[in-house]
This record gives C-alpha cells, structure tokens and sequence, in this order.
C-alpha cells in the first residue's frame, strides 16, 4: 500500500479529504457515562477507546462511508496532562496505542489499491499553553513523546498537531516527534494545523505571517488550518499560505461560527455551504487538504469528497505556488514578522536595547 507522503506528493496532487467532528459525532449519539466507563469519566471521549471501542469504530466508520481518505485517532485530549483531569494519566500510552489501533483496523477496512485510506494521529493542544506560563517546556515535551510513542506503536500513517493555539506548545510538540521519530528509526509525516481566532491571530496573539516564518526551517509537510471558525474567516489566512508558505495547505474548518443557543454550541454551515467554499479555496488558493471540525458531520464529509469527481481539469491561480523560493526570509516575535530586507529607514530590533527603556542598557551605554 502507498505511503502517505507519496500519496500526497503524486505528481497530480490529488485532493486529500480529511473526516469530520469526532467529538460531535460523540454528542450526536447521546452517550451515558455508562459508555465512557463510569461517572467518573464522562466527558472523557478518548477512554471510549478503552470502554466503548464499538462506538469509536461506529464513528469512524461513518465517516470512511461518506468517502474520506483520512481519518483522526480519538487522541485530541489523550496527552498525559489532560488525561490527569480524569486522574487517569498512567493510562496514556496505552489510550494512544488502542486508538490508532482501532482507527488503522477501521481504514483497512475501506482500503484499495486506488483509494488508499490513511490514519492521522490526532495530538491536541492540550489544556495548558507554555507561552502563558501555564507549563514548562520540557514537561509538555515529555507527555507529547509518551502520546506520540503510542499512536506510532498503534500504526499511523502520519502525526496530526492540531488546533495549535500557542507556536511554543507546536515547537514543543514538534521536538517531541522528531525525537521520538529518530529513535525508531522512522520516517512519518507530520501535518501542522493552527487556530486562527475570530481575532485574526492565535490565541496568544501571533499572526499568520509569524507562525510560519517561526514554522518554515521545520521538516514538515503540511500546515493549515483548522476548528474556531468557519471557512469565510479562514479565507485571508488560508490567502497568505499560498503566497507564501513552502508547504501544502490544509483547510479543516468548523460548520460556520458557533452560537450559543440554550448554552449549547450549534453550527448553520449547511454541507453544501461547506462544499461550495472549500472548492473555491482548491481553485483560488491551491489547498489539497479539507475536511471538517466542530459541527461537521457524515454529511458534511460526504459533499466534501464529492468533490473530487466534480473538478476536471483545476486550474491553479497562476500567482499562487507551494513553491520553497515564494517564502520572504524574516524574523518574527510571538506576535508578528519583519522581512530581512530592510529600507533606509531605521529597524528597531529590539525594544530593551534603547538606553530611554531599560536602567541595563543606560548603565552598559555610559
């Protein structure tokens, strides 16, 4: 069977469909904590994978019907450190292992020679980010390495860091698995996919144009999009990868904003809303990646990858190109970019280095 990063890079670039909303998929079925193994543990959508795998496969393979080629592990909260929420840490490993177990089963099932079917490894953002303070490092670093171990042992055809809300926690994650990468010996994908707040930045406050200057020297092999908002507020963002980033694009957006209607989230984008403006970013901005978040459903899914039999003869934006040289050399702060070339104006570097701002710098400049 081919491999995900040949499949990817085939010489006609083929649209990938990713699967949609697993943890709307799980509210959709009105589970009791019966099914997620006690009281104790309800809400607790990774250890489904322990105490309900049928239901994790149920899912699944809903979505392998509506015609995706890539489905994601029941991992996105399966980090040590959100797994201790539940006091259920020590289990980790063993969740990762069993879910990319249980997703590599379902994908084989719906396999062939031509439409291959590939399983993400799916490692969230967890609950703390390192840029706040929340968390050191290196402890964040030590539990994505445990996750990772386990969705590897468990057979993924590529690690998925997604819903990235902080560039330091998407470094921590990325050292993680190009560690744990080297100590096997291995060669795996891995997909890179940020939040863009209804703001314009990442929860922390750096733009599109910061994180992938921050992102650019890694060896990686997608970076998009995905969850927070609809496709309309992705648009400009997904606009600037295709100008300027070396890697193919992703695009997995919810079912429009949500709004909060009795205190539960609920998502309009109809499926062939969805479908409609994800075709225009295949057309306009060469995206080869799209799936669905939060709202999506079987449905969804399905009008995605009827997609695929629609577009004869895709025409690419002639100005829009994934290729390497596109990208502006820059440096770039938490929050934004500035490109190497600079005009005859002055380039303050750095704020802390003017004597009028910093009791050091006056004393070192007398």
């Amino acid at each position: 069977m081919v491999s995900f990063r040949n499949y990817l890079n085939r010489d006609d670039k083929p649209i990938i469909i990713f699967d949609g909303g697993t943890g709307t998929s799980f509210q959709n079925l009105n589970l009791s904590s019966h099914h997620f193994g006690g009281e104790e543990l309800e809400g607790c959508n990774e250890n489904l994978v322990l105490s309900s795998p049928d239901i994790v496969e149920q899912v699944h393979n809903s979505f392998l019907e509506a015609g995706c080629h890539v489905i994601e592990t029941n991992t996105f909260g399966a980090s040590s450190i959100v797994l201790d929420e539940y006091n259920i840490s020590n289990k980790a490993y063993e969740i990762n292992k069993k879910a990319a177990q249980i997703a590599k089963k379902c994908a084989n099932l719906y396999s062939s020679i031509n439409t291959p079917r590939f399983v993400a490894g799916s490692i969230g953002p967890t609950t703390k980010l390192p840029t706040l303070g929340h968390i050191d490092f290196d402890k964040l670093k030590d539990s994505y390495e445990e996750q990772i171990n386990g969705l590897i042992d468990g057979g993924i055809d590529l690690l998925l860091i997604e819903t990235c809300q902080d560039v330091l926690q998407i470094k921590s994650a990325l050292f993680a698995s190009q560690e744990v990468i080297k100590t096997k010996n291995i060669e795996l994908p891995i997909m890179i996919s940020i939040t863009m707040e209804t703001t314009g930045t990442m929860l922390v406050g750096s733009d599109i144009a910061s994180a992938l200057t921050i992102l650019e020297p890694y060896n990686i092999d997608i970076l998009g999009l995905n969850c927070a908002t609809g496709p309309v507020q992705m648009k400009e963002h997904i606009k600037y990868l295709a100008e300027n980033s070396p890697f193919a694009i992703s695009c997995i957006p919810n079912a429009g904003l949500p709004e909060n209607i009795g205190g539960v989230a609920h998502y309009k984008l109809t499926p062939l809303e969805l479908k409609m403006q994800l075709m225009n970013f295949i057309y306009d901005f060469n995206v080869q990646l799209i799936g669905g978040c939060c709202g999506t459903t079987p449905e969804h899914i399905k009008h995605l990858s009827s997609i695929i039999d629609e577009i004869v003869d895709k025409k690419i934006n002639k100005n829009v190109s994934n290729v390497k040289t596109n990208f502006v050399p820059s440096a770039a702060s938490i929050y934004s970019a500035v490109p190497y070339k600079q005009d005859n104006s002055i380039l303050i570097v750095g704020e802390r280095l003017n004597a009028s701002g910093s009791k050091k710098s006056k004393r070192i400049t007398k």
